[in-house]
């Protein structure tokens, strides 16, 4: 039985991760789905999140991604997100922002107001910071 799968993950921008690992981690529709070796084929939704890659050493690497697809082949596991992010790259400050404007935007709303995209906006501002916050937590900062 094969111990690693290649992962590939990429976004409109270009490719963000290719290499190999152990186990994988997403933020799929329906909750975090964890992937191993050998997996059943799967296509599902991505929501904005985390994407953890536990490499064959045991370290983990970070991503943030805003949404997307997940892809599982038994050897392989494609991420083909919206926007994809090294957790350590994502912007607090610029994600803090994108929180306030998405929280004003839905309390004055206005005769072309957006509800959906302002929920949406709302949703990836959160999955941001959620995403920082967790990665100083495993950081231990």
């Amino acid at each position: 039985m094969a111990m690693t799968m290649h992962v590939d993950i990429v976004s409109a921008e270009g490719a963000i991760f290719s290499g190999t690992a152990r186990m994988v981690f997403a933020p799929a529709e329906m909750g975090e789905v964890g992937v191993l070796p050998q997996h059943a084929p799967t296509l599902t939704r991505l929501v904005p999140g985390e994407v953890r890659i536990q490499q064959e050493n045991g370290e983990e690497d970070f991503f943030f991604v805003s949404g997307g697809m997940l892809e599982i082949q038994p050897h392989t596991v494609t991420i083909l997100a919206d926007t994809a992010l090294r957790a350590k790259d994502v912007d607090e400050a610029e994600a803090q922002e994108a929180k306030r404007r998405a929280e004003e935007a839905l309390r004055d709303r206005k005769s072309d107001f957006d509800y959906a995209q302002a929920q949406a906006e709302l949703a990836e501002a959160v999955a941001r910071l959620k995403t920082i916050q967790d990665l100083r937590k495993k950081l231990g900062h």
